[in-house]
């Protein structure tokens, strides 16, 4: 399992994603999960991954070494794409060349198809977009009206992007909701950990404005972890006792 959000707002894009993977208990391993292809002035898109990390791998391979144009016959990777749309369905077709390969062959060792991608990010001469990417190869764009778009174990930071996420949120703002969420998230499910990845796109600025990655020792992921727990417990007690059932 695994847990990556992206969010989209009028200042730019920002994406996060956990790096556990585990088959059981004692098989837990560490695997980056955003990965930025980046060309400052021309391109930068990331792509966040959740699902079988075959699977995954095996898209992103296909994505970075090229796959052939059905029509032309020529080998097209995902930095020539010309729109951020063609790059989302450029994704889709790499999915759905990795299930041509592999998905029957998982199928009848009773193992499901299971891949989900975020792909966001601009280039040059379009807007800044983010899309989910499905199984199937088909997507779907985060809007306005739903500026943020989850994979993986998103159930536990759903409630706080629900509350507080719009598309008028700062940027800085939008990297804060998302790694509350993130913290969450990680609090209920054993299976999202640290570190995590981050990334911050500012609109129409065609490189990134932060690549970090967080670990158990990132003073300020801690300290918002900290706050974020005070918070809830003194929002809690300042709310009024339920009048129900008294004697």
């Amino acid at each position: 399992m695994t847990y990556c959000v992206g969010i989209l707002v009028r200042d730019g894009l920002v994406m996060i994603a956990d790096t556990r993977t585990n088959a059981g208990l004692d098989n837990i391993a560490t695997y980056r999960k955003l990965h930025v292809f980046e060309r400052p002035g021309d391109r930068v898109v990331a792509i966040a991954s959740s699902g079988n990390l075959a699977i995954t791998q095996s898209v992103l391979s296909l994505v970075s070494e090229g796959l052939e144009n059905p029509e032309t016959g020529e080998i097209e990777t995902l930095m020539e794409m010309p729109t951020l749309f063609r790059t989302a369905q450029f994704v889709g077709r790499a999915i759905r060349e990795v299930y041509r390969i592999d998905g029957r062959a998982l199928e009848q060792s009773a193992n499901s198809f299971d891949v989900t991608m975020l792909v966001g990010g601009q280039i040059a001469g379009g807007r800044l977009r983010m899309f989910m990417v499905y199984r199937a190869g088909n997507f779907i764009e985060a809007t306005e009206d739903t500026p943020y778009l989850q994979i993986g174990e998103h159930k536990y930071g759903k409630p706080i992007l629900d509350r507080a996420a719009t598309y008028d949120t700062t940027l800085q703002d939008a990297l804060k909701l998302g790694l509350i969420s993130m913290d969450s998230t990680m609090r209920s499910n054993l299976s999202v950990g640290l570190p995590i990845d981050t990334l911050m796109v500012r609109r129409d600025a065609i490189r990134s404005s932060l690549r970090h990655r967080i670990d158990s020792y990132d003073p300020y992921f801690r300290d918002l972890r900290d706050r974020w727990s005070r918070a809830l417990r003194d929002a809690h007690l300042a709310i009024p006792e339920p009048p129900y059932g008294e004697v």
